[in-house]
């Protein structure tokens, strides 16, 4: 397979770290944050994977669409534009994933925070609120894995109603109201944990990344499927998706 990178910082040299010692994969271009990108840019390239920001992802998107290639986009801070590039990628007849966070570990953590929100739900005495921790170069805040989180919970916990990540002064969480917290300290990879309470149990769960290979390899993985994928049926996909079908 030949991959496209579109940027070129940590996250696209930790891709390319990984693709280059496969003996089945090879980087076919690479552009930076600052290249001016047409369709004509990923001829001949079978995937292309999109770690910028969201700003050049949104002003990428007609060229990465009418290439016809299908991406892989790990660019964050692009939840509240998914309803726009679902229809937009159907519209184009390609291609695209989008997840918030590629690493295995974490999407595993998402899949096991969603099973134990599900099964507190007949359980009044038990509540839930979820946390995350950062860098402080992380744009977004909080983090989209911790929005993905939130809206699990939300589908598998009817008693949750609504999200809350700033509490007003002098304000009280009400019982339907799900507490999303975040800190930006130091050069943290990324923390998060979902936190379940009850009078007589405080139970955990948490995922902390060790460093961005476990991001760079599932979007690696991602990518291999997409591409599989798109052959068959093109569309929007997520990590969700993926994950099903390896999963069965």
């Amino acid at each position: 397979m030949k991959y496209t990178l579109v940027g070129y910082g940590k996250m696209g040299q930790q891709i390319a770290g990984i693709v280059e010692a496969s003996d089945d994969h090879e980087i076919h271009a690479v552009f930076d944050i600052n290249t001016e990108i047409t369709k004509d840019c990923f001829s001949g390239s079978d995937v292309i994977i999109d770690f910028t920001v969201r700003d050049a992802f949104l002003a990428n998107l007609p060229a990465l669409l009418s290439a016809k290639v299908p991406v892989v986009v790990g660019t964050t801070g692009c939840d509240a534009d998914m309803a726009r590039l679902k229809d937009e990628v159907e519209q184009a007849g390609t291609s695209l994933l989008y997840s918030a966070n590629f690493s295995l570990g974490v999407n595993i953590f998402l899949r096991t925070v969603r099973q134990a929100a599900g099964m507190i739900e007949p359980f009044t005495e038990f509540d839930i609120a979820f946390s995350e921790q950062h860098h402080t170069a992380k744009v977004d805040f909080p983090s989209g894995t911790a929005l993905r989180a939130a809206d699990m919970i939300l589908k598998a916990n009817s008693r949750k109603k609504s999200i809350i990540s700033d509490l007003p002064h002098d304000t009280t969480i009400k019982p339907e109201e799900l507490q999303v917290s975040a800190v930006r300290i130091g050069s943290v990879f990324g923390q998060h944990a979902a936190h379940i309470n009850s009078e007589f149990d405080d139970i955990v769960i948490s995922h902390t990344a060790r460093s961005r290979m476990g991001f760079a390899g599932g979007a690696v993985h991602a990518a291999e499927w997409l591409a599989a994928r798109h052959k068959v049926q093109p569309g929007f996909y997520t990590m969700d998706d993926f994950l099903d079908e390896v999963l069965g």
